[in-house]
Parts: C-alpha cells; sequence; structure tokens
C-alpha cells in the first residue's frame, strides 16, 4: 500500500508525503492548499513524525538509511539538518530554487538551513526567543527594555533587589542547550570553532571568556534561587507559569507564550492585569556593548534524497515556504515565519503586536552547533552543565569540553 501511495498509481498525478512534526493542523491545510494550486500535477499528503524532534531525526534517519522512496518531504529540525546532509539524506537543491526560496528570509533561518555554504533545506517557520517582562519590575529596577536593551546583569539584579524570579530553563534537556549556546553567543563566542571539521580536528570554544561568562550567568541564576525552586526541573511551559505568578520579573522564552498567556485570560485562569503587565523586548546581552544573538529553532523542509518525484518535490516546496503560507501558519499555529514580508501581514501583526521584535530577534539568531555530531554535543553539554546551580565558571568549559571530545573519538560513553 506505500508503495502504491508513493507512486500515485498509474491513472493520476503523483502524490507526494510530506512527513510533518505535530502540530494544530496548520501543515495539513497548506498541503491542501499546495495540492490545490498544483492543479493535477502533484497531490501533497501528510504523515505524523513522533512529537520529540529526537524520535523525529530516529526515525527519518533509519527510513533514509534505507533509501526509503516513500519520504518526498520532511520537516527538519534545524540541528539535525548537517547530519542529514552529511549523510546524502537530503536531495541538491538548485542554484535557482535555492535564490528564491532564500529571497527576502531572515538571515539566521537560511543559517540553519544550510551545510558547508549550501543550502541543503528549505526555511519554513523560524522560532526564537525574545525577553518577556513584567512592566512593573522592569519600572521599579528603572529599566526601559523596549527602548534601551538590557544585559543579563541587570535583569539578575532587579529580580535579586525584588525577590523575583527569572523564567529559565534549567531541565536537562534540549532547552538547556539552547539556553547554553545562546549565553556563549551573545558573549561572541561559539560552542564549536570549526564545526565542519571530522571529528579528529574538531575544537570547542567553551573555554574562552564567552564561555566562563555564560557559565557564571547560569551560575548566579541557580545558586541564589533565581530561577525558582523548580529551575533544575524546569522547562518552557514552567517557566511561562512561573512568569505569570506573583514573583514573575523576567523570561527568555518563546512567542507561543502570547497566545498561551491570552488563552489563559480568555479561560479565566490567568487575570487581566497579568497580561496587561507583560512586554517585550530583544534577548539579553550577556556581555554589556555586545549584541545578544538569540537563540533560533523552527522547522525546515528536506526533499528526501530517494523520492522518485524530485521535480515536483522542488515544485512543492516551493508553494509550502510561500509568505503567504508562512503568515496564515504564522497566525494559526502560533509559529513564526521564517520570511519577512509575511510579518507585514495584518493578521500577524494583531495576533502577535511583537513581530516586528520576533523579526529583527530571528535577524540576529544564532543557530546552535551545525554539526553532524550534534546529538553528542547536546547530550555532553546537559551531562556537564546541569543542575545550573552546580556550574563552575573556572571548571565546568573545562568538564564540557574533554567529555565531548572523548566521546566523539570513542575514548568515553555519555
Amino acid at each position: 500500500m506505500t508503495a502504491l501511495i508513493a507512486c500515485g498509481g498509474d491513472d493520476g498525478p503523483p502524490t507526494l508525503t510530506w512527513y510533518i512534526n505535530p502540530d494544530d493542523g496548520g501543515q495539513a491545510e497548506i498541503a491542501s492548499r499546495c495540492t490545490d494550486e498544483a492543479d493535477g500535477r502533484y497531490r501533497i499528503t501528510t504523515s505524523l513524525l513522533p512529537r520529540e524532534a529526537t524520535a523525529q531525526r530516529e526515525q527519518l534517519a533509519r527510513r533514509l538509511a534505507a533509501n526509503d522512496s516513500s519520504i518526498d518531504l520532511m520537516s527538519l529540525d534545524p540541528p539535525f539538518i548537517p547530519e542529514f546532509a552529511e549523510a546524502e539524506f537530503l536531495a541538491e537543491i538548485p542554484d535557482d530554487i535555492a535564490e528564491s526560496v532564500t529571497d527576502g528570509v531572515v538571515q539566521g533561518a537560511i543559517d540553519g538551513a544550510s551545510w558547508r555554504d549550501q543550502l541543503v533545506s528549505v526555511p519554513f517557520w523560524a522560532n526564537t526567543q525574545i525577553l518577556w517582562y513584567r512592566k512593573s519590575v522592569a519600572e521599579e529596577a528603572g529599566l526601559d527594555p523596549e527602548n534601551e536593551p538590557v544585559t543579563w546583569e541587570q535583569i539578575i539584579e532587579a529580580a535579586r533587589d525584588q525577590e523575583k524570579y527569572i523564567g529559565v530553563q534549567g531541565i536537562r534537556a534540549e532547552a538547556l542547550t539552547v539556553w547554553i549556546n545562546a549565553l556563549v553567543a551573545s558573549a561572541g563566542g561559539q560552542i564549536l570553532t570549526n564545526p565542519e571539521e571530522d571529528v579528529e580536528n574538531l575544537e570547542m570554544g567553551l573555554e574562552t571568556d564567552a564561555g566562563r561568562a555564560a557559565a557564571e550567568i547560569m551560575q548566579t541564576i541557580g545558586r541564589e534561587g533565581l530561577g525558582g525552586p523548580g529551575l533544575s526541573n524546569q522547562d518552557e511551559a514552567g517557566a511561562m507559569l512561573q512568569f505569570r505568578g506573583d514573583r514573575g520579573s523576567f523570561m527568555v522564552n518563546w512567542p507561543f507564550v502570547w497566545a498561551a498567556t491570552n488563552a489563559a485570560v480568555d479561560e479565566g485562569s490567568v487575570d487581566q492585569e497579568v497580561l496587561d503587565d507583560i512586554g517585550w523586548a530583544t534577548y539579553p546581552a550577556t556581555t554589556e556593548g555586545e549584541e545578544a544573538r538569540p537563540p533560533y529553532g523552527g522547522i525546515n523542509i528536506g526533499i528526501g534524497a530517494f523520492t522518485e518525484h524530485p521535480d515536483e518535490a522542488m515544485e512543492a516546496v516551493q508553494c509550502i515556504v510561500s509568505p503567504e503560507n508562512q503568515a496564515f501558519y504564522f497566525v494559526n499555529d502560533g509559529n513564526p515565519a521564517a520570511h519577512v514580508d509575511a510579518y507585514d501581514d495584518p493578521e500577524v501583526q494583531e495576533a502577535f503586536p511583537m513581530a516586528d521584535v520576533i523579526r529583527d530577534s530571528l535577524e540576529a539568531a544564532a543557530p546552535r552547533p551545525q554539526t553532524p555530531y550534534y546529538n553528542e554535543v547536546s547530550t555532553g553539554l546537559q551531562t556537564t552543565w546541569h543542575p545550573p546551580a552546580s556550574v563552575q565558571p573556572d571548571s565546568s568549559p573545562e568538564t564540557a569540553t574533554d567529555l565531548i571530545l572523548a566521546v566523539l573519538r570513542g575514548e568515553r560513553l555519555l
């Protein structure tokens, strides 16, 4: 049955299967729209991947390793793209199509969709964290994040003085790697300094002033209890709930916060006064005078290397990532667009009044280490920089470096 579906049968147009990550139905709707626009040249059906990004990677990698031709299109988490590209799981994107699908796309999304200076996947939606703050707390501290970028030191001091909590993600999971990477990049550093090199020549950049500055911020928030009592198990949703409480002050988190808080107000679990007290600004700087490099996330579309319909897949992906479809997906599913034109859509501006801040943040965003060995790098960071209170500026960068390089060279196990 799978083979028949993949080929589309002898009497109809080819059917392209798009493997999607779970959402609120937006990708399925876009597949239907693009099927209609194809006017009989092809159809697109969707197949649901597991909820967890690591499980998505595992399922796709196993099938592509077996040359599975039923994977025509796939929604890919950016950190896994170098691995898939290096394994030749992704079809080559012609230069003219690469130019078309990146014209008007924020730089962070282009960087996250590329490997070895080549576009190997197509930016679809791009995510970033911004600084959310309680206006009352910022005013009391004499801060104006909307007009004057703030530093981690400033928000730490404000939370400390007012006995408030800072919303961060300290759980031993991918969220922790996201935080570490943003802290290091915002201090002008890199976790990996030469990510395209092989294992023997790979070099890490944690044992630097940038790595130590990142560790110091994490240690301070953890040791002083500024991240709240559940910091070591706190994910994005937990940070949001804490931020909406009486001791909320500042929080770094994804744009889903806005829609979720509005929904909570509508159902009566959060007071309107809390919503009215929430402001937003660009990500805090690790080092004063150094531009912040916020986290980058989102989903790119990869074209399976073994698809039997490469021409149709190339045409379909251009439809999927059109600015109109990205704007629809932004409003319908709450996931920010990779294309700048989508941010001018009136429905986007109405649903997300912080749309311009999100767009600016994406332009400055820094992808997580782009390497085929990302899983080992991320897991090694989570192993050595958790819990946050245990992080030591003088030793944790070295500990992480030694562990990760030893694992990659087959000398240790995670």
